[in-house]
């Protein structure tokens, strides 16, 4: 193995490494800030199409569902390729699979910015779905196979701290873009972006053992069907009524049906899981009782993060009457306190029972998100919404960074990608799920809230009356904030969920031997 490709050096004063298939002067640091470099991109553009919501509704001339699949299309393939992501990492290599997946994701980026109709811009969205699959299980494979289990925590604050900046640039980047030069540059600024991650990566990240496996192609094709017929049925439930889609060929398909049949291929998926020679997803993992309970706490994480994006952006820039910058700028008090506070959250998680530091995160934050609900109205202004968003991303710096030590902490090396594709799927399936079902909420309290207030409105017809670009007639201002402030209470259901879910959390074991 090439010593060099570690950033290791004759003579480098650094702690032996003990863990196997690494040099002993191996440095993990400068490996992981390359790698997370290209996670930075994906996580900043998970929040800057958020910002720029508006501008595509009324720039494709299109509704309100078209919108929410440009995030939910995303979703979808990034999060059924994840399984067999982190396996395929075990297989040829998490620097290899992260390169590929960066180069994927990079030109599907372009792509979007040169969409002109919301079906291509989708479908390139998918693509760049694809390429972020392939690129997100590998950072955690590496952290896990790289550091010592007591330095962890530490490590995973990194990654903390990289969502935190994430949340402030991306939507300030996607408010001056949109308002500067127009929505298509929220895409073509990942074009240089992942060229410089790319460079760092081929220079500092290690080549490191691979381990052999065979690949569960039935897995796969359950996992896929289902997660799909689940989504689609839920977020086109309230386009027809949760009645029968009448425009997918003869037969009188169900929104019901599609969504029991979804669920019912995922029960088959995971009773394959039990009876494949070598499953997709490793059962044996949920064996660890925190790792089981940590993949329900970010789901339900995952759930809210997304699920709250949107309905917060359309509020401010269609009630509050700001900017697409303006809007973003609401984010600046998240971004900077949970940037801040992930290092010591990362510090505390390897010393203080994650019980306690998740579970304050998660009341905090789903506090936070009732107060944005509450003072979501049409005479809110910029005071009355930055004290609860602040308050989030306080919250958001205990969850992130000690949840993911707390899942990864105790797993065998030779597990390690397969229980990183894992995570990232259930937090990805948490976040699909949060997209599609507030984004049916939404749909639901547009059209409840701004139709009786239009004579004559036909039903269904309360999403044109709002697609303007920018602030809304006086009149319909306050119901649409309400209809965005009661989007909000779902997700801060789920995290109450996820409270009482971290509190069952067992002892670790490098806490229990002190």
């Amino acid at each position: 193995m090439d010593h060099e490709q570690h950033g290791g050096r004759a003579g480098s004063v650094t702690a032996p490494s003990a863990l196997p298939g690494l040099p002993a002067d191996y440095r993990p640091w400068p490996a992981l800030w390359a790698l997370v470099a290209g996670i930075f991109m994906i996580l900043v553009d998970s929040t800057i199409v958020a910002v720029a919501a508006d501008a595509l509704w009324v720039d494709l001339k299109t509704d309100l569902n078209a919108v929410i699949w440009v995030t939910s299309g995303y979703l979808l393939a990034y999060v059924v390729p994840l399984l067999l992501s982190g396996k395929l990492g075990d297989m040829f290599g998490p620097k290899r699979l992260y390169l590929i997946g960066l180069v994927v994701f990079t030109a599907a980026s372009a792509w979007c910015g040169f969409s002109r109709t919301p079906e291509m811009l989708i479908a390139a969205r998918v693509v760049q779905g694809l390429g972020a699959a392939l690129m997100a299980p590998q950072t955690m494979s590496v952290i896990t196979r790289t550091f010592p289990a007591h330095k962890r925590g530490s490590a995973m604050a990194l990654w903390g701290a990289a969502a935190g900046v994430a949340i402030l640039v991306g939507p300030l980047a996607g408010g001056l873009l949109v308002d500067g030069f127009g929505w298509p540059w929220v895409f073509f600024v990942n074009v240089p972006l992942g060229v410089l991650a790319f460079v760092a990566a081929v220079l500092l990240v290690p080549n490191l053992p691979t381990h052999r496996h065979r690949i569960d192609y039935p897995g796969i094709l359950l996992s896929g069907v289902g997660l799909f017929l689940l989504v689609f049925g839920l977020q086109e439930g309230q386009r027809y009524d949760w009645g029968h889609i009448r425009d997918i060929g003869p037969l009188p398909i169900s929104v019901w049906g599609l969504i029991i049949a979804g669920v019912g291929a995922l029960a088959v998926f995971v009773w394959w899981q039990s009876r494949a020679e070598e499953p997709l997803m490793t059962l044996s993992l949920f064996r660890d009782r925190n790792f089981t309970l940590s993949n329900l706490a970010v789901a339900c994480m995952g759930f809210a993060f997304t699920g709250m994006a949107v309905p917060l952006m359309l509020f401010a820039q269609k009630s509050m009457g700001l900017s697409p910058t303006e809007s973003a700028a609401l984010l600046i008090p998240l971004a900077v306190l949970s940037g801040a506070l992930a290092a010591p959250a990362g510090r505390l998680a390897d010393r203080v029972h994650p019980r306690y530091l998740t579970g304050f995160g998660f009341v905090v934050s789903a506090a936070a998100l009732v107060w944005v609900g509450l003072v979501a109205d049409g005479s809110s202004g910029v005071a009355d919404v930055l004290a609860p968003i602040a308050l989030i991303g306080v919250g958001n710096a205990f969850i992130w960074g000690p949840l993911t030590a707390t899942a990864n902490r105790n797993l065998p090396l030779h597990l390690a990608g397969a229980g990183s594709g894992v995570y990232n799927t259930t937090r990805q399936v948490g976040a699909v799920l949060g997209s599609a079902a507030v984004g049916v909420l939404m749909q639901h309290q547009v059209e409840d809230k701004l139709e009786p207030l239009v004579p004559g409105m036909p039903a269904g017809a309360g999403q044109d009356v709002a697609q303007s670009l920018g602030p809304l007639p006086e009149l319909l201002r306050g119901p649409f904030a309400e209809a965005m402030g009661a989007s909000v209470f779902l997700p801060a259901i789920v995290l109450v969920f996820a409270f009482v879910v971290v509190q069952f959390f067992a002892t670790p074991v490098h806490l229990s031997r002190e």
